[in-house]
């Protein structure tokens, strides 16, 4: 059971910075995305001792700005494949069923067909082998089989298609996470079983021994002191960071990580009329339509990037390929003023022969240059947990100590245990704080079994339970929350990764700020000033997104995100 560890509060951030120096541990995992938050968990519930550092924030990186998806990956069983869709559609089960339940949706897609006959049979055979895969290891998560569709029943189900050139669709499922939610609550959990885990400390660099990495020097960001940490192993899940961390130790990176630049704009739902979620073919690659709460996500690129790192910047000219794409097969086109939001990320992929990052694989590598440090790069969020498992069972080499086998299957999320019977009293809880039922039930898609632990301060402070200002999706309690638990050091961490209102709003979350910021300065102890300096370091970052978003190319768009000056987000001394 997750003890009251997991509670990641300003106190506990405080005595896990001061641990690190005072003791041995046997991994030092540097990166707080879903794979080093995975390896963390998986370490310490094989009885290893556990730190974890992370320069920002949990998921700040690629595992926020992902499309959101537990999928197999229905192209790669056109590259043949079989292997990473059978691992990815085992995982998604996996998690949908035991691990995440409350955090995980089955979402419906629709594959257009343009021709009849042969089409149908074509993609109903690559679809109906996606089923049976998923299949094979009894887990499929509640995620329902594939079915065909007239174009007729087309019509119906996504009136906002255009069908005269459309022969039918055929209809599958896969399965929807909220992936900065979900990297947080792994990191709890890790926290939970005993990891110290750490944001705002940074590596500055790593310690060597007789030809061994034995350690490294930690920067906490809040104070700029530094820490000197011993470990076994230093677990290198940094993704597109990980050549940085290799150099670090003087080794030419082993693999070598490409970065793959992806954006995703977000419009509300009543711009396209349809029921389910759309898959298109592009000349590069797939592109998605998916539901997302009250609005659609559309994405997405496949570019190379070899700029700054923190915060990719999407330009003019992804925007117009996306609305292009997509434009292409609605009877009523998207244009610039109905998007509300948009994200860019980058995907660590390993390095390959390919001339385009397209056609990189997805699988991962895990390499272990030197005695005492173990890289793990690559492959896909969904199989998150089996590139923790392979980078734990190198590592545990260099340890000379015993520690049991990989335990992660069988070990539930923060606000997983008696998620389910919680979901069947909705009403129940919704009378009990004095909530609408459909709130509640976006509550257990957030927080799960936790959802009570949520309200809780409502019933001292009403106010709490009201909307916040500027984001009426979300309650005002569940700011208190991410500030009093999960972790949330900065206004930008409630905004965009524990709450996604920085790409949901329409105003990317300017108004909400100041809300927000005023509901959490007592818990993390701001002045004022801080409280103000937060507020405007938020707003001054979407004016350089919003900047960026104008420009043509990659290197003008990358120098207006980071030519304000004075954003806190972006720390010049991290590893790059």
């Amino acid at each position: 059971m997750v003890s009251s560890t997991s509670t990641l509060s300003p106190r506990y951030r405080r005595q896990a910075v001061e641990s690190l120096g005072g003791r041995h541990f046997d991994l030092l995992v540097v990166g707080g995305g879903v794979v080093g938050c995975g390896v963390a968990l998986d370490a310490t519930t094989r009885g290893l001792s556990v730190a974890l550092v992370e320069s920002r924030d949990f998921g700040a990186g690629t595992s926020s700005r992902s499309s959101k998806l537990l999928h197999g990956g229905l192209r790669y069983l056109e590259m043949l494949d079989f292997g990473l869709v059978a691992e990815a559609l085992s995982e998604r089960g996996l998690i949908a069923e035991k691990l995440a339940p409350h955090l995980v949706r089955a979402i419906p897609f629709l594959y257009p067909l343009r021709h009849r006959g042969w089409e149908r049979l074509y993609v109903g055979a690559g679809v109906g082998l996606y089923d049976a895969m998923a299949s094979l290891g009894g887990r499929r998560g509640g995620i329902p089989w594939h079915r065909h569709l007239s174009r007729n029943r087309l019509k119906s189900v996504a009136p906002s298609l255009r069908v005269d050139r459309l022969a039918g669709a055929l209809m599958y499922y896969d399965a929807q996470v909220d992936d900065a939610r979900h990297t947080m609550a792994l990191a709890r959990t890790a926290a939970g079983y005993g990891a110290t885990v750490t944001t705002g400390t940074t590596l500055t660099a790593l310690h060597h021994e007789g030809g061994a990495v034995r350690g490294a020097t930690i920067r906490d960001e809040s104070t700029g002191g530094e820490i000197n940490v011993t470990a076994g192993c230093v677990v290198n899940a940094t993704g597109v960071w990980s050549n940085e961390i290799a150099a670090l130790c003087g080794q030419r990176p082993d693999p070598e990580v490409r970065m793959s630049k992806g954006i995703h704009l977000v419009v509300p739902r009543d711009c396209i009329a349809s029921e389910s979620g759309i898959i298109l073919r592009t000349e590069k690659s797939v592109l998605f339509v998916i539901p997302w709460n009250d609005h659609w996500l559309i994405g997405t690129t496949d570019t190379e990037w070899t700029l700054r790192k923190d915060h990719p910047a999407a330009t003019a000219t992804d925007i117009d390929y996306l609305l292009t794409r997509v434009n292409a097969v609605l009877r009523h086109p998207i244009d610039r003023a109905d998007i509300v939001g948009v994200f860019a990320g980058l995907r660590p992929l390993v390095q390959g022969s390919s001339a385009t990052t397209a056609k990189l694989s997805r699988e991962h590598a895990v390499s272990h240059p030197v005695t005492g440090l173990v890289s793990v790069a690559g492959g896909k969020y969904t199989t998150y947990r089996v590139m923790a498992r392979d980078a734990v069972d190198e590592a545990i080499k260099d340890l000379g100590t015993s520690a049991g086998p990989c335990c992660t299957a069988e070990v539930p999320l923060v606000g997983a245990a008696g998620f389910r019977a919680m979901a069947s009293s909705v009403d129940r809880l919704a009378a009990d704080y004095g909530l609408p039922s459909p709130t509640v039930q976006c509550l257990l898609g957030r927080y799960g079994s936790e959802t009570p632990d949520v309200l809780a301060s409502c019933l001292t402070d009403p106010a709490l339970a009201q909307p916040l200002d500027g984001a009426p999706d979300y309650l005002r309690a569940e700011v208190l929350y991410a500030a009093t638990t999960e972790g949330a050091r900065h206004l930008d961490d409630i905004l965009t990764r524990r709450t996604r209102i920085s790409f949901e709003a329409a105003d990317r979350g300017v108004k909400a700020a100041t809300a927000a910021a005023g509901l959490v300065t007592g818990v993390l102890g701001w002045s004022p000033q801080e409280q103000s300096a937060q507020v405007e370091r938020y707003r001054r970052r979407v004016r350089a997104e919003l900047a960026s978003q104008s420009m043509g190319d990659d290197v003008t768009a990358d120098a207006v995100r980071y030519g304000e000056p004075g954003d806190a987000l972006v720390l010049p001394h991290a590893p790059r």
